[in-house]
């Protein structure tokens, strides 16, 4: 994996990246299904990248084993010309990139996994940088809703959301942290399969992003956002867990110099692990009996996936 993250470093830490780039590079390491969707908001465009990548058993070829989606979540991988380089914020880029090489080596040295996986993020080298409290942020090129719904994996059966959690003072932990699991508004518990996949690859007691109902709205909203980690969620019926990338201290989304390759090569471990035992079906995001009483009882939260109830 660590071989992978320096190859996707590597590749997102330059002025001239494009969509066209990446996708010739993941077609030389065998990738079937590359797309490349160009959008351009009011000042600056980005690149959409979304990688298929089948398994044996998986949707694209007629089986019926899970289909896990991966999102590389930010607002831009550099802010060029203020700040040269890659930008803290494009750690969740990299990861996404670096379980494509990764998933596609494994592939071909015989390690097919038995569920699809599809990864999307979106490259943007020049974004703009966003004054917030306690650090700058980087700028989505697109209004926030149109992020979503373009990165949107609408096969997915479970969505790990992959971002950068620097910039605040909630989590002083230097590593990764998952969150609670996100479905149809509603806050569940934290899956335990999960815990077990991060206890496993990090070799350390399980760390847990706290969430508040805010964080699971839609950003048009206006309301207080720790971050964009699970603006997945607000465009999908599936269930969605955000992967944290975090450290100690509060670190700009927009600093240049901030990227941990030990960090985004520990999160990509995480996503490869949660691919394999999610399409072998031995994981689950959440209760499906517990989630269904929920809904018995109070009713439908979806409310909360909508800009306006």
């Amino acid at each position: 994996m660590f071989k992978h993250t320096m190859i996707a470093l590597d590749l997102l830490d330059n002025a001239r990246i494009t969509g066209e780039i990446l996708k010739k590079r993941l077609l030389d390491a065998g990738a079937e299904s590359v797309s490349i969707r160009t959008m351009t908001g009011d000042k600056v465009s980005t690149d959409f990248v979304r990688i298929t990548i089948p398994g044996y058993e998986g949707k694209t070829g007629g089986g019926n084993a899970p289909t896990l989606g991966v999102i590389g979540r930010l607002g831009g991988i550099g802010a060029r010309p203020e700040k040269i380089g890659l930008v803290s914020d494009g750690d969740g880029a990299v990861t996404a990139i670096a379980c494509a090489f990764k998933l596609l080596d494994m592939k071909q040295k015989g390690d097919s996994l038995r569920g699809d996986v599809v990864i999307v993020t979106h490259l943007c080298p020049n974004a703009e940088v966003k004054e917030n409290y306690p650090v700058q942020y980087m700028r989505s090129p697109l209004d926030a809703r149109t992020m979503s719904i373009t990165e949107r994996i609408p096969e997915a059966d479970a969505v790990i959301s992959v971002d950068t959690t620097k910039g605040n003072r909630i989590l002083n932990v230097k590593g990764i942290a998952i969150t609670p699991t996100v479905k149809e508004g509603y806050i569940l518990p934290v899956s335990k399969d999960l815990l077990g996949i991060m206890e496993i690859v990090t070799g350390k007691p399980p760390v847990v992003l706290p969430l508040c109902q805010q964080d699971i709205t839609p950003y048009a909203n206006g309301l207080w956002h720790l971050n964009s980690i699970m603006q997945p969620s607000t465009v999908t019926d599936a269930p969605v867990a955000g992967l944290a990338i975090t450290t100690e201290t509060a670190v700009p989304g927009s600093a240049t110099g901030a990227t941990h390759i030990v960090d985004l090569e520990l999160a990509g471990r995480f996503v490869i692990e949660v691919a394999k035992s999610l399409g072998a079906g031995r994981l689950e995001f959440y209760d499906k009996e517990e989630f269904a009483k929920l809904q018995e009882l109070y009713g439908s939260m979806n409310h909360f996936q909508k800009v306006q109830a």
